[in-house]
This record gives C-alpha cells, structure tokens and sequence, in this order.
C-alpha cells in the first residue's frame, strides 16, 4: 500500500516525466470544464426558487408575503424570483453577493430567525441591512429587469414621472430608496425612525403595518 501510494506521488509530483506534454494539456482542458461546469451549475441551482424556499424561515414568511405582490403574478405573467431582486446577474457582483449570503448559513445553523417571533424582532434590521446594501450598489438587482432608458412616463402616475424625472435622473436617489416594501411588508418602524430617503413613498405607521406591504407601484 505504502510503495502504491510513493508511485502515484511520484507521478502527481513530476507528472511531465509519465506523459506527454499533449496527454496533460488535453486531461486539463477537460479537467477545467467539467470543474467550471460543476461550479456554475452548483452557482446556479442556489438561485433557483426551490433553494431560496428550501428553508422554512424563508418560504413561511417573506415568501409568503412576495406571492401577494405585482412581482409574483400580474397580467403579464412576467414573474420576478427570489434572485432577481437579491443576486445581481453580473458574475463578479453575483459572487461577492454569494460570500455575503454565507452569512445566512451562521444564521440558519444557530436559529436566529427559525420562528415567526423571531423573525418579527428581527425584521427591522435585516431590512435595514438590505436597504443598505441596495443603497450602496445603486439598486443593481432592480436593474436587472428596470432599466430607467426604457421608461414610458406616459404610463406611469403622475407622482412616478415627477420621482423618476427628477431624483432618479439626476442620479440623487436610486430604486430602493423609494420602493422599500415593494416584494415584503414594510419592518414595524419605531415612531421617528423612518427612514428619511424616500421622496416617493410613504412609510405607514406601526398600526398600519400589519396588513401593509407597499404603497408604490
């Protein structure tokens, strides 16, 4: 077994004196795309809807609430997923955003939001941790599917052309800054500490936040 094991070291160690310069070229083209292929596919399955609502912390509660939204089913059938909104499409920024959702393993392995109460106490800041997020990237994931060039104001209420004329196009506010609540109902907010940055939306009070999901579309 020991002398076994020396051989194939042997071999792995100076592989260029057992085969030819060609074999080894050819074993890792091959080599590299069965790994890219295994990798991308594994990348892609994490985006797919059955893996976000795998969980039940997800698929009892925000989940629940995105199936009563225009995101989820509307006269076009054109329907928004879980990574849509939450992982952007470009493959760097897909990647630091998959380090980042690492962070929901901790979090599933030590129960921090397996119940409906603990979630609720925890809703505030984990929004506010999205909110951030979209924030500091310019709302990339809404601009997987917006794209602010292609707008027909003529078709929008009047408050939407009067915010997408002015803060969007001047580039002072991005989506997030008015669409808080547009998939998932708005955190309960303690009074004086809504937020401040959204020109276009009014953030309801706690006693209206129960049934509240959005009020802008």
């Amino acid at each position: 077994m020991l002398a076994l094991f020396r051989r194939y070291w042997q071999v792995i160690r100076q592989p260029s004196r057992h085969f030819s310069l060609g074999a080894l070229v050819i074993v890792g083209f091959v080599g590299g795309v069965l790994f890219w292929g295994g990798f991308n596919t594994a990348m892609e399955f994490t985006n797919t809807e059955a893996f976000c609502t795998g969980c039940h912390e997800m698929r009892d509660n925000v989940f629940a609430e995105l199936k009563s939204t225009i995101h989820y089913t509307n006269r076009s059938g054109v329907r928004a997923k879980c990574s849509d909104c939450h992982v952007p499409h470009d493959w760097t920024d897909k990647m630091a955003r998959k380090m980042q959702a690492s962070k929901e393993v901790w979090g599933k392995i030590f129960r921090t939001i397996d119940t409906p109460e603990k979630f609720r106490v925890k809703r505030l800041e984990l929004a506010q941790h999205e909110w951030a997020r979209l924030k500091a990237n310019d709302s990339l994931e809404c601009r997987n599917c917006h794209d602010y060039d292609y707008m027909d104001f003529t078709r929008q209420s009047v408050r939407a052309q009067n915010m997408h004329s002015t803060y969007l196009a001047r580039r002072e506010k991005t989506c997030i800054d008015c669409h808080k609540g547009i998939a998932h109902r708005l955190p309960l907010i303690p009074p004086g500490d809504a937020p401040t940055d959204t020109p276009g939306q009014v953030v309801p009070k706690p006693e209206q936040q129960a049934g509240h999901t959005s009020q802008t579309r």
